[in-house]
């Protein structure tokens, strides 16, 4: 049996890739037998991505540097459904080969460290070039929330250089700016809990900074949402966020009760962070100097909301976290349960 519903070997499982929270199901229909080129699409956001149009009937192209490593997505699609082709963004003629022939192209490249503007300025660049050059019909990047060409952070900046270019070479794009994305994979909420599961302090840089969690899934649907229907959403910039606008230090706390653990968390006063970012000695935290400047912002929607543009109800990272946080406690799925979603919020 195949088909995006039929998957059960172990590496669909061991990429997470059936979490529970993917109630909202976009009317994808429009998608169907439509040739969608993913560019990183065998990424953390990727995958559910290719998840969410698979189910749509429609063909899945993944094109990524290295695309064997995103053959575990091959048992999702039904026979031909999903196909791997090489391109880096860095590359020009790899991405103009990955979206020949294309109906509709998403940009999800993106780096957390590295040449921000090699990747994600020029990287965009060449992206909405090329698609444009093909004659694809829709086009939907996934930015950031902060995304700002005049932003004092180098990822920011590069963000909103990357936005801008395509914009310049494909006005009718969709431009997605989620805030942080949450999953079973991510490496925001997993990498806090398994310092507060190894350590007995637990320092919080910029407490009281702002985040609005947005579920993996939920982007996925609104990466569908968005390629299904280019007439209204072409040319639109829309922020992603979670229906929980959660502080630093409250997402620290929750993390901790959740997997029960009673670290003793101590909040950073402002000159300490930032000697710390300068410094660069706190194995495990935010502290690079870029990141520090971007946590001087918060990150939360103030433009348009996405989700509710797309009729997404968001998944409040309450209730999928605990499932697969379960492993960071003592003693596993035997330990503490989690707190309630009450706890979660900023108040």
């Amino acid at each position: 049996m195949e088909g995006p519903d039929a998957c059960q070997h172990a590496s669909c499982w061991g990429k997470g890739l059936f979490v529970i929270g993917r109630q909202n199901k976009v009317d994808g229909r429009a998608m169907n037998d439509k040739l969608v080129t993913l560019i990183g699409g065998g990424g953390f956001v990727g995958r559910y991505v290719a998840q969410a149009l698979l189910a749509t009937g429609a063909r899945v192209r993944i094109a990524q540097r290295d695309p064997r490593q995103a053959f575990f997505l091959k048992p999702l699609g039904g026979l031909g459904q999903t196909q791997f082709v090489g391109a880096d963004v860095t590359k020009p003629e790899t991405i103009a080969h990955a979206v020949h022939g294309s109906d509709v192209v998403v940009n999800l490249v993106g780096v957390l460290a590295g040449d921000f503007q090699r990747v994600q300025a020029l990287g965009a660049q060449t992206v909405a070039q090329a698609a444009a050059a093909a004659g694809v019909g829709a086009l939907v990047h996934v930015s950031a929330i902060g995304a700002d060409p005049a932003s004092a952070s180098a990822y920011g900046k590069s963000k909103g250089q990357g936005e801008a270019a395509v914009l310049g070479a494909f006005p009718t794009a969709t431009i997605l700016r989620p805030s942080i994305v949450f999953g079973q994979e991510d490496q925001f909420v997993n990498r806090f809990a398994g310092m507060i599961a190894k350590a007995p302090v637990v320092p919080v840089l910029r407490a009281g900074a702002k985040f609005q969690p947005v579920f993996v899934g939920n982007v996925a649907d609104a990466v569908v949402a968005a390629a299904s229907d280019p007439e209204t959403f072409g040319g639109q910039t829309l922020e992603l966020g979670g229906p929980d606008i959660i502080t630093m230090g409250n997402l620290i706390r929750w993390i901790a009760k959740t997997i029960g653990r009673n670290p003793s968390i101590i909040e950073l006063p402002d000159f300490a962070g930032a000697l710390i970012a300068k410094g660069g000695f706190l194995p495990g935290a935010p502290i690079t100097k870029d990141q520090w400047t971007m946590l001087q912002s918060d990150n939360i929607v103030t433009g348009t909301d996405g989700l509710a543009a797309f009729g997404i109800e968001a998944t409040p990272l309450s209730t999928v976290a605990p499932g697969w946080l379960v492993r960071f406690r003592k003693a596993g799925r035997f330990g503490r349960r989690a707190e309630t979603r009450a706890e979660v919020h900023a108040g």
